[in-house]
């Protein structure tokens, strides 16, 4: 029973993940007329540009879903890291994104392509694959707000 409620709860995340993903694909893409830019609330690094989009307390189960778009130049990556109590969902909107999660293998994500990273997996490569194109993508995160969003790996 503990296998099912737990196998359960992981598909309603996936799900709330895919519906999320399709419906802001629909937004980043399709133009939206009266609709106001999101804020962007995060320390941007050189190269990388994130925009929030959406934070919402989910009290009922203890969590926050948050959605944000990320936009990198050409070759720009980020340092190793994890995302403590965090289920993390990325889904690529434009240009190639090379991602590599634990001891998983290297990928090459291309637009409409997504990965996914259990709280607390090691993120050990987040770049942006090509030297010529900008890689665009959103980043769904459904995770305990009273833990870190990120930690750098030491």
């Amino acid at each position: 029973m503990r296998i099912a409620q737990n196998l359960l709860s992981h598909v309603a995340v996936a799900a709330m993940a895919a519906v999320s993903a399709a419906a802001l694909t629909y937004v980043a893409v399709v133009p939206q007329p009266n609709v106001l830019a999101p804020s962007s609330a995060f320390a941007q690094a050189p190269g990388q540009k994130s925009t929030e989009i959406i934070t919402q307390p989910m009290p009922d189960i203890a969590r926050e879903m948050r959605i944000s778009l990320t936009e990198r130049d050409p070759g720009n990556a980020s340092a190793a890291h994890r995302h403590p109590g965090q289920h993390t969902f990325g889904y690529v909107l434009e240009g190639t994104y090379e991602v590599k999660i634990n001891d998983g293998p290297v990928r090459q994500l291309k637009a409409g392509e997504g990965f996914y990273e259990p709280p607390g997996a090691l993120h050990a490569i987040s770049r942006n694959a090509s030297s010529d194109k900008p890689v665009k993508y959103l980043i769904i995160q459904v995770g305990d707000p009273t833990k870190p969003r990120i930690v750098q790996e030491k």
